[in-house]
């Protein structure tokens, strides 16, 4: 994995070969029309208007002029330019789309550059791009690319402009690092949890329904309902405290959490009810305020964990929605703690420890925590106008996690509006990068509740509160864990745990009993009576990725015993039931309890 902005040699190396690109597509197509070319994680891509619609067959093409222009060795040679002239250059090279560039930032005293691809026998200028640099020294030096596909892209993302013909490609220094990715690629797209979750009968999106707005078929509802009841079996440890709001609340409630308008455009629109205006729940802290408000508090209550799977729903763009990673409809692992600034730490680090265990539980192995504070010039705007709370809690986060040992990092302006946050980025074990879920101290809203707890010495206080969901939300999560296990999951919480394999008729009635005895064990447990060989009912287990398979024939019948076949390894042992059965349920009870 290779982020923009982490390494600007290869962020050079990509932008050059977005420019290559783009020479190419003039030289298949001299009236395409220019967009954009930016470097993107892993690779670059560049929008085009074009004559014709591009097919798969024309990116070897595509690859073939840019290895020529390659070898040329053209070198990229800046100048800067004045806004006029550039309008002028790009109106005269009949370039739309980088005239409204070229005048947008002229309007915002800009300086202005254009960047041209010199052939260097005959020094003759073979591309002119407006761009603003970062390049290599010539074409010789981009290394190892290919194209990987195309896609259609609104300009600029705007609904309303045309929609771009976008040519996407990865490039490394090296050809070794870029067969490394393309495996990669391939292995990713095995792991798809869009394709694996419709092979898996997971769940299933509906047009009637609407975009982002998923729905659990009954196998995946069995994972929904097993992370909840690991959820439940942690929190219940941990001392929290379960609570339920509703899924709407009256638009005062999010004005005076600030949440609007600041957030009203990831919102549903208002409803308008008995001259009432009422929103879909966007998050549950408003709502968990309202129930420590509920009634007095004292300091021997605190601190007060409160969780909650609450639905929420918030209108992400159409262009964003993406499987379940991004969704309109939510159900989030959410608790809030409130707690004293002195329980702040303990608090705050027991929360650290709960991730941790969850990635040692699911085999994320790596992780990172961002810290993102505030910045000075947006406060009163973008955050709380007080930057000496500001200061005070970024410290009390930042030390919380010096003492955890967790690898994080600090970033600039990415805080929540109301305090310091920790977003929390893990890997699957194809080394694909996620967001998945953040901690946040909030120092402010409390206050906006006026919620207190009666101190020691009888004074009132306003507590700090915590925002937290480990185990983000079941959409994100489960989307993640699908591709994470290709869509293999452990035992505890595989939607079939287990499938009954009769070799023929002759031994329904002993598989039978086999699925009885599993069922009153309590596993989720399945029997293929399907008139067909042993070998396909085997394949057909292993294509729907079922842990064990328990095949029973003359000798199984006869000895009262069963062939657990391992889809993990694919070995094969004979076992008594009883045994398997106590085998089964260790792995549940080790997870679950």
């Amino acid at each position: 994995m290779s982020k923009v902005g982490e390494n600007p040699e290869m962020d050079a190396l990509r932008h050059s070969c977005a420019h290559v690109l783009a020479q190419a597509v003039l030289e298949m197509f001299p009236e395409a029309k220019l967009g954009i070319g930016p470097t993107i994680d892993n690779g670059f891509y560049y929008d085009f208007e074009l004559p014709r619609t591009l097919i798969p067959e024309d990116l070897p093409l595509l690859e073939k002029k840019m290895k020529q222009i390659i070898n040329q060795r053209q070198t990229f040679v800046g100048r800067e330019v004045t806004g006029e002239e550039a309008v002028e250059f790009l109106e005269a090279a009949n370039q739309p789309f980088k005239v409204e560039l070229a005048q947008e930032f002229a309007s915002e005293g800009k300086t202005l550059t254009f960047y041209e691809n010199i052939r260097p026998n005959d020094q003759k200028v073979m591309f002119v791009d407006l761009c603003r640099g970062g390049h290599t020294k010539h074409t010789g030096e981009i290394g190892a690319f290919k194209l990987t596909k195309i896609a259609g892209a609104y300009w600029r993302g705007d609904e309303k402009k045309p929609v771009l013909q976008r040519i996407y490609g990865t490039a490394w220094e090296t050809q070794e690092q870029l067969q490394e990715h393309l495996k990669q690629l391939e292995e990713a797209k095995k792991r798809d949890h869009r394709k694996l979750g419709k092979d898996l009968e997971l769940f299933t999106f509906d047009e009637e329904v609407g975009a982002g707005l998923p729905l659990w078929l009954p196998k995946g509802a069995v994972i929904v309902d097993k992370l909840e009841e690991l959820a439940k079996k942690k929190e219940g440890e941990q001392g929290y405290v379960r609570v339920r709001s509703p899924h709407i609340a009256k638009e005062q409630l999010y004005l005076r959490s600030g949440h609007l308008p600041y957030y009203e455009d990831s919102m549903y629109p208002a409803m308008e009810m008995d001259n009432e205006k009422y929103y879909l729940k966007a998050m549950n802290c408003p709502h968990h305020h309202k129930i420590y408000a509920a009634k007095q508090r004292s300091y021997r209550e605190l601190p007060l964990r409160m969780a909650e799977y609450g639905h929420c729903y918030r209108f992400e763009d159409s262009g964003a929605l993406f499987g379940l990673m991004r969704v309109r409809s939510l159900c989030m692992n959410d608790a809030h703690i409130y707690c004293t600034e002195e329980q702040f730490e303990s608090e705050f680090g027991k929360v650290i420890e709960l991730y941790l265990y969850y990635f040692e539980l699911f085999g994320i192995e790596k992780y990172q925590m961002r810290l993102s504070k505030h910045s000075k010039e947006g406060l009163g705007k973008k955050y709380v106008d007080h930057e000496e709370l500001w200061v005070k809690t970024e410290k009390m986060v930042r030390d919380v996690l010096v003492k955890s040992g967790v690898p994080f990092v600090e970033v600039e302006d990415e805080a929540a509006f109301y305090g310091p946050k920790i977003d929390v980025q893990i890997w699957s074990v194809i080394g694909r990068e996620f967001t998945l879920a953040t901690n946040q101290l909030d120092f402010a809203v409390p206050e906006r509740f006026n919620l207190k707890y009666t101190d020691a010495d009888g004074s009132e206080k306003t507590p700090i509160c915590i925002h937290r969901a480990p185990l983000s939300t079941h959409e994100r999560f489960i989307g993640f864990l699908i591709e994470h296990y290709a869509g293999a999951f452990p035992f505890w919480i595989a939607p079939t745990q287990v499938v009954v394999l009769p070799v023929s008729d002759a031994f329904k009635d002993y598989a039978w009993k086999v699925y009885d005895e599993m069922k009153a064990a309590g596993f989720r447990c399945e029997i293929d009576e399907a008139n067909e060989t042993l070998g396909k009912k085997i394949r057909n287990a292993e294509m729907m990725k079922i842990p064990y398979m328990l095949v029973v024939g003359e000798k199984e019948v006869a000895d009262e015993t069963v062939a657990v076949r391992n889809y993990a390894t694919k070995t094969q042992e004979v076992m008594k039931l009883d045994e398997f059965v106590s085998m089964a349920k260790k792995l549940v009870v080790e997870v679950l309890g």
